[in-house]
């Protein structure tokens, strides 16, 4: 996979090359490319960016500087172009799974208060929010959906049924995992993970990922379809609770 990334701060994402995904790219499984954006400025004093018309607080960067920098890119005709905003479509389990499957991915990491709305309406395929809430540019966001559709690419993750059974992989909340030791500030590793008997850990497990999300968050339970299995073991918990 061609990762395409436009930024003011291409030193941030040296975060990359640690864990995973640093050995991913060494495999060239993931391709970097970095777009310093300033290579691209208007004048000599680097300028990328400017007021906004009609008034208002901030900067925003410029129509010019952004489109030679998104045509200066080396891909294929077909390149999926992602604008990092809080106005974006939440990022999801499903939306990072979705984005895997492109080979040729350009992400534009915007800062102060945007980009040029020209540039979104010419060339963003869609853009894609990480949470409600502000940061102060583009780029941690973009690791962070890097990281998320990167673990869904083959040969990042050593075990690919780890990646299956995450978190929202299932739709539902992981539950509870414990390591050693077994007894922790005289609190025990409950005894059924000790038992050897993969039946009753796994229909524990699924009874603890169904508490975790009923308790945690109820809403992705109207979501997702659950079996029968998983109806009749909520319906249980359900009743303990009450009673």
């Amino acid at each position: 996979m061609n990762i395409n990334i436009v930024t003011l701060f291409p030193e941030i994402f040296s975060a990359l090359n640690a864990g995973l995904l640093g050995q991913a790219i060494k495999r060239e499984d993931i391709n970097i490319n970095l777009i310093d954006l300033r290579i691209f400025a208007l004048n000599e004093y680097g300028q990328v960016d400017s007021k906004p018309y009609g008034g208002g607080e901030g900067m925003v960067l410029m129509a010019q500087p952004l489109e030679e920098a998104i045509k200066s890119i080396p891909s294929s005709p077909v390149c999926h172009v992602v604008n990092l905003s809080p106005q974006g479509q939440q990022l999801t389990h499903s939306k990072a799974k979705e984005l895997s499957k492109y080979t040729d991915l350009t992400i534009i990491a915007g800062r102060y208060e945007g980009i040029d709305e020209r540039i979104i309406n010419q060339f963003v395929d869609e853009e894609i929010s990480i949470g409600d809430f502000v940061l102060s540019g583009g780029e941690f966001a973009a690791l962070t959906l890097i990281d998320a559709f990167s673990r869904f690419i083959p040969g990042v993750i050593g075990n690919q049924k780890s990646v299956e059974s995450d978190t929202f992989g299932s739709g539902l909340l992981k539950g509870p995992t414990f390591t050693r030791p077994e007894k922790f500030n005289d609190e025990n590793v409950p005894e059924v993970l000790l038992s050897g008997n993969h039946a009753k850990i796994e229909e524990w497990r699924e009874t603890q990922s169904l508490l975790r999300t009923l308790e945690r968050r109820p809403e992705l339970l109207n979501n997702i379809k659950l079996t029968k299995k998983q109806i009749k073991l909520l319906e249980d918990i359900v009743s303990k609770r009450i009673l």
